[in-house]
């Protein structure tokens, strides 16, 4: 297979490990990390190194340096105490003409920076000075814009394949970026730096787990809920966006080569090798609210198409509406129940699921039995409480169950657009629940679709089971 990307590296960007390696024993072994990701590179058949640092921000679009040889001395705002790095790049101004190009015709504002003195940041700089010092391959850099989101980041990242494709060279992606990113808020001698939080550090040490076995989406994934819970850094875009470059998958080889406080934060080095073609997806939309927005636009304008040839065949002379204002009332005249015999019953006053328009609205769908409303890999103790409940069987069955309200409708799992995951016991769960649902989603799934998924911790659901999925598919063409 014709492999763009060789590898992806995963790097920290503060400079301790750079220019104070000396004076912490943890330092030392970041910088160590570095040599050997650094001689992964060379030994890789990578023809130039494409960065992405979370300390290159922008507020306004994108820019991509296109400055064939910055050169310049820097000197860190925060860590000007630690001394200066002189630097000189070598940079391949024709990539970065290309993947703006590529942003620009998103509609984006994108800049080509090329002047003189031009800052680069310390993350960027550092990643380099231990990655590619004597300028052995050319490189790239895109900015990282503070106020995208991540179905915004994704696209972005989606569309740096494009421009790696159409450049045509085996590349290298570098992220940098750490992991928590909560500091010390005392001074602190660096020789006796330390984690600042105990919780950051079981976050981090999690993220690492799954990173280690290559689970990139999954990380994705689960980059909101981290955020929330360490601080990652910058909210962990560089996930997202490297995330979207690769097309979205769990396909890689992992390796955590190290992993070190600096300063209270969560630094750690990655290696991602990819076991299956990355490429570019011909009409992927990233952008969640695109995708409806896309969808309700065409699935109003049938129904204005058909309006106006119902009122034309009744003679009736109505005002014409606007192919962009859908009433509920229509949306109501539509709407069409569906209940399945062969998925267990409601436990509400509500139905299986609910056809309106082009969608198909699932209910929240659990494990229970059909017929007997059983719950699968759950055992009780004497007051009816939850002693142990098996995650895996109970995901099963609630695929089951989806495909059996699917069939029923008549609608292809292949038209599943949305899921909503709600599972009770995030910590011990997500990883197992995460396999099976792989099996079934994403990209070589048995469902051949690759919806947009969210996930959330609940206290409880309306029957004692574990994980409950609420599904919604399109039915246009």
């Amino acid at each position: 297979m014709n492999q763009l990307v060789t590898a992806c590296y995963i790097v920290p960007g503060l400079p301790h490990p750079y220019l104070a390696a000396h004076r912490n024993p943890g330092y030392k072994k970041l910088a160590e990390a570095f040599q050997r990701v650094r001689e992964e590179i060379q030994q890789s058949q990578a023809e130039y190194i494409l960065y992405f640092s979370t300390q290159w921000l922008t507020v306004l679009g994108y820019s991509f340096q296109a400055d064939p040889s910055p050169e310049w001395v820097l000197v860190d705002h925060n860590w000007h105490d630690l001394g200066s790095i002189r630097y000189k790049m070598r940079v391949d101004p024709a990539f970065a003409s290309l993947y703006a190009r590529e942003v620009k015709a998103m509609g984006h504002t994108v800049r080509e920076v090329n002047y003189k003195g031009f800052p680069i940041d310390t993350g960027t700089v550092v990643a380099h000075q231990f990655l590619n010092p004597d300028n052995r391959l050319p490189e790239a850099m895109v900015s990282c814009n503070m106020y995208a989101e991540k179905q915004e980041t994704l696209s972005i990242g989606q569309a740096g394949m494009r421009a790696i494709e159409a450049f045509g060279k085996k590349v290298a992606i570098v992220v940098v970026t750490g992991l928590s990113s909560r500091y010390h808020t005392d001074d602190l001698p660096l020789e006796k730096d330390f984690l600042s939080s105990q919780k950051d550090d079981e976050w981090n040490r999690k993220i690492l787990e799954i990173l280690g076995e290559g689970r990139l989406e999954d990380v994705s994934e689960v980059a909101r809920e981290y955020n929330r819970q360490a601080n990652a850094d910058m909210g962990f875009r560089a996930i997202w966006w490297l995330n979207g470059l690769t097309g979205k998958h769990n396909s890689f080889t992992g390796q955590v080569h190290e992993y070190q406080p600096i300063y209270g934060t969560g630094a750690a080095l990655v290696s991602l090798k990819p076991t299956q073609l990355i490429r570019s997806i011909p009409g992927w939309v990233n952008d969640e609210a695109d995708l409806v927005e896309r969808m309700d636009r065409e699935r109003d304008q049938a129904r204005a198409k058909s309006a106006t040839a119902k009122s034309q065949a009744s003679g009736a002379e109505r005002p014409s509406a606007s192919p962009n204002i859908v009433t509920f009332e229509a949306h109501a005249r539509d709407a069409s129940e569906i209940a399945a015999s062969s998925a267990p019953a409601p436990v509400g006053p509500y139905p299986h699921a609910k056809r309106v328009g082009d969608f198909l609205f699932l209910s929240g769908v659990g494990p229970r039995q059909p017929g007997t409303s059983e719950i699968p890999g759950v055992s009780f103790g004497a007051e009816g409480e939850v002693l142990h409940h098996d995650v895996v069987l109970q995901t099963e069955a609630v695929l089951k169950n989806i495909k059996a309200v699917l069939d029923e409708a008549k609608v292809s799992t292949a038209k599943i657009v949305d899921v909503q995951v709600y599972l009770t016991d995030m910590k011990r769960d997500f990883q197992r629940f995460n396999k099976v649902y792989a099996q079934y989603f994403g990209v070589g799934g048995a469902w051949g679709c690759n919806p947009t998924r969210t996930t959330v911790e609940v206290t409880a659901l309306p029957t004692p089971i574990c994980v409950e999925l609420k599904v919604t598919a399109y039915l246009g063409e």
